[in-house]
């Protein structure tokens, strides 16, 4: 089998992208390579690879498992089936949080998963102080490696939400936390069976982890602190109520960049 026939094939079950990046992982080759030398032959060892990972992709696994990585905000982060797939929309809460931080402020990032928001705030804003906790220890073990490959200083935590923090205050706290309906049929596609079903849903409305987040935020936030948390399209109102029964300020909802609702959030 040469580089071009193994491509040929797993464009018959998967996309041409997937494909490319699949076969470029398998063979060690360049993209380039793949354009201007089809014909070289694919080796055995890489050529089972390939077909394995070709079929896994094919079921539904999400392109990151395979390969163990994902982009976010142009760094490799290494990922499991222990944690969610990095998602562009996050980058909201990202920008959001940085526009909020100044000093040498504390953060606690809840629900950390991978670490993309903890890891990303430490290293665009290093005077900040992070703390990432995660009821998983299966992801908390990849949070504190992607902390340690990409050199940011986070201070990992297993904890259910606050139940560790006892005493500690943040000036901002941030998290990502367990949003989708139980009965909602987004759980069943778009590679979501394979994503660890505890970050993605709280088994109720939605809005359950969201409420013990809000609930908690006063117990742990300095004078004037900042709360911000991602959710579904159609939390924000809900959201912003929770926030102003909760006795927090200026309560407001950011949308992505497709216009749907995805950060709301508050100040003591």
């Amino acid at each position: 089998m040469t580089l071009g026939e193994a491509l040929v094939a797993a464009r018959q079950k998967i996309d041409r992208l997937d494909a490319r990046l699949l076969l470029e992982r398998a063979s060690g080759c360049a993209h380039a390579d793949l354009l201007a030398r089809p014909e070289t032959p694919l080796p055995a060892p890489a050529a089972a690879q390939f077909l394995d990972w070709v079929d896994r992709r094919a079921a539904g696994e999400p392109l990151a498992y395979i390969v163990g990585e994902a982009e976010f905000r142009g760094r490799l982060f290494q990922v499991s089936p222990a944690v969610l797939v990095p998602r562009p929309e996050t980058e909201v809460l990202i920008e959001l949080a940085l526009a909020r931080l100044a000093g040498r402020p504390r953060v606690l990032d809840l629900g950390t998963g991978s670490g993309i928001v903890a890891v990303s705030l430490a290293l665009e804003f290093p005077a900040a102080d992070v703390v990432a906790v995660d009821l998983s220890p299966a992801a908390l073990a990849v949070a504190r490696n992607n902390a340690g490959r990409l050199g940011a200083a986070v201070r990992c935590v297993d904890s259910d939400w606050y139940a560790a923090l006892s005493g500690e205050r943040f000036d901002l706290i941030v998290a990502n936390p367990p949003y989708i309906a139980a009965d909602d049929p987004h759980l069943s596609g778009d590679g979501l069976p394979c994503e660890p079903q505890m970050a993605l849903t709280d088994g109720g409305d939605g809005l359950n982890c969201i409420r013990a987040i809000v609930a908690g935020a006063a117990a742990h936030l300095t004078a004037g602190g900042w709360l911000l948390f991602e959710h579904g399209y159609d939390q924000g109102a809900a959201s912003r109520n929770l926030l102003a029964a909760a006795g927090f300020q200026d309560a407001f909802t950011q949308p992505d960049l497709a216009g749907n609702d995805r950060v709301s959030g508050g100040h003591l």
